[in-house]
């Protein structure tokens, strides 16, 4: 339905009961959500980007530790339109990271509206429109957006996920999720036990021990431990470059060969491995391997002992699943985000109800029916979330051009 076609009477009741916006609404401002619109802007085209915190990027700046850099090289992770600084190291620090997107939001003029949540969206078959109603926070102040385009932007990384442990809420000492872990300053000279073993899991144990802190690892599953760099390439870039030669499972296996002269066999420290290949594994189930910066070291010097999955906590520690007991004081989960999207969009076709992700797979994950957008939900990081927000903006583009008869 074309908003300009409309009669007098539907124009009336937009104007009363919504706010109109000409371009797509973007929930998120977030990477994902400002490449789209600056992708957009680019081409002409206006956008409103909703956030629920106060300030962009609201995981970088508000939820994660200050150790915290780039796990892959900066080439990969840069947004669209706009390359990372030449000074920059491979590896951008979280300062750096976020530096350059304010810098990128200031570039292509992208102003969020910030402090509002969005508790619903729908689309209205009556209007032909996407129904966006958000609450400022703090006031309960309501508003209601309408756009024929919706682009969700709040990604995989949306809420935090904490586990039910049996025994966690008896346990007497400090609990954190890793978004409210900033540093191991806090916790020098205590004992700690991490429950986690992805990138952050591994990243806070080795913060902890530059704190003189005394960390624990809980490993429940398989994993695959692979050094940041081998053969004088990064090894996310290598496999990169490998893929358009070979085919997954072989370079799966030059990966755990070259990783295996490189650090050994991690079983022998806890740390088995899955039984399908890293990159084999990552492309099925969206699991990432870990790139060690320097946790693998610390493990095999004992400096940090790993244990295997929780039975149950107690007051004073936890009972693990091989029997064994330990006493500690305090807990950290790195136990993940996950989407926030089934809890304010009303819709069933694209996104999944269970997970909150599209779902037809990357490379075919952006686009949905009616206007309805995704980015940021392609567990390939900011290249993938690159990847789709060029796509979007091109894709909007096109009907924005041709209701005004302008040329792309």
């Amino acid at each position: 339905m074309n908003f300009y076609n409309y009669s007098q009477e539907m124009e009336a009741k937009l104007a009363h009961d919504f706010i109109h916006v000409p371009g797509p609404i973007i929930v998120g401002a977030g990477p994902s959500g400002l490449a789209v619109a600056a992708c957009l802007n680019s081409k002409g085209v206006p956008s409103l980007i909703i956030e629920r915190s106060h300030c962009i990027a609201s995981l970088w700046q508000l939820k994660s530790y200050d150790r915290l850099r780039l796990h892959l090289p900066k080439k990969f992770c840069e947004l669209p339109l706009m390359p990372f600084p030449t000074e920059f190291p491979t590896y951008a620090t979280k300062e750096q990271f976020v530096g350059y997107l304010e810098n990128y939001a200031a570039s292509f003029e992208v102003r969020p509206t910030f402090g509002e949540s969005v508790v619903r969206a729908e689309f209205d078959e009556r209007l032909g429109f996407w129904r966006v109603r958000t609450v400022r926070e703090g006031s309960g102040w309501e508003k209601e957006y309408v756009s024929r385009w919706l682009v969700v932007a709040t990604g995989e990384n949306a809420e935090e996920v904490v586990p039910a442990i049996e025994g966690l809420s008896e346990f007497e000492g400090t609990v954190v999720h890793t978004s409210g872990y900033r540093s191991g300053e806090a916790f020098r000279g205590k004992k700690v036990v991490v429950v986690g073993c992805g990138n952050s899991g591994m990243e806070v144990c080795l913060d902890l021990c530059n704190y003189d802190a005394i960390p624990m690892i809980v490993v429940r599953d398989a994993v695959h431990i692979l050094p940041r760099e081998m053969l004088g390439w990064s090894t996310f870039g290598l496999c990169m470059w490998l893929l358009k030669w070979l085919p997954v499972q072989m370079v799966d296996r030059l990966l755990l060969f070259v990783t295996g002269l490189m650090v050994g066999d991690t079983a022998r420290f806890g740390l088995r491995r899955p039984e399908l290949g890293p990159l084999e594994l990552k492309a099925i189930t969206g699991k990432t391997p870990v790139l060690d910066v320097g946790t693998l070291d610390k493990i095999k010097s004992g400096d940090i002992k790993v244990y295997p999955g929780v039975k149950r906590f107690t007051s004073k520690g936890a009972e693990f699943i091989d029997g064994k007991s330990e006493d500690f004081d305090a807990v950290i989960l790195a136990t993940g985000y996950r989407s926030n999207v089934p809890s304010w969009l009303k819709e069933s076709e694209f996104f999944s109800k269970v997970d909150g992700l599209p779902k037809r797979p990357f490379p075919n994950g952006w686009k949905g029916e009616r206007g309805l957008y995704a980015v940021g939900f392609t567990k390939r990081g900011l290249l993938g979330a690159s990847i789709d927000a060029t796509k979007i903006a091109q894709d909007i583009a096109l009907c924005w051009n041709l209701e005004h008869n302008q040329e792309i």
